[in-house]
């Protein structure tokens, strides 16, 4: 834990401090990323989790329009670029480690590549596994044949 976060520990209720303190304290990991929590803002569905760097971190906070980073494609990643499926942020807050994210945002439509509303769709019960929602848009609709 950084000693930002360490003195955050003790902070009074509605204490701030420049953003940029706080963007400079965060760990991201060895290769400069956040672990990004989507979850909608009026249900409390979580969405998906994807990653940022300090560049879409910043963006998104910019812009309200939510920006990942991209691993396999190492680029800036702009939720929806390609699918039209935006999520615009609501608020973002970090865990007491500075270490996650988590992000309340508006989604429109399905979150997931594979058509569905959340990337959670598969349910681990006992000794198995069951889908548990149907897509709500063919991810070829979405992204044309890959």
């Amino acid at each position: 834990m950084t000693d930002t976060f360490k003195r955050l520990e003790g902070a009074a209720l509605d204490s701030r401090r420049p953003l940029g303190e706080i963007l400079d304290a965060i760990r991201f990991n060895d290769d400069g990323l956040i672990p990004a929590i989507a979850q909608q803002h009026d249900s409390g569905e979580v969405l998906m989790m994807a990653w940022m760097s300090r560049e879409a971190l910043e963006e998104t906070l910019d812009t309200g329009r939510v920006c990942y980073w991209s691993r396999s494609k190492g680029k800036l990643w702009r939720k929806g670029e390609s699918s039209g499926q935006q999520q615009h942020l609501r608020s973002a807050t970090l865990d007491c480690d500075g270490d996650t994210l988590l992000m309340q945002v508006d989604q429109t439509g399905p979150a997931c590549h594979s058509g569905r509303r959340s990337c959670f769709y598969v349910s681990l019960e006992g000794d198995e596994a069951r889908i548990t929602s149907a897509p709500l848009i063919d991810p070829e609709t979405l992204y044309g044949k890959r």
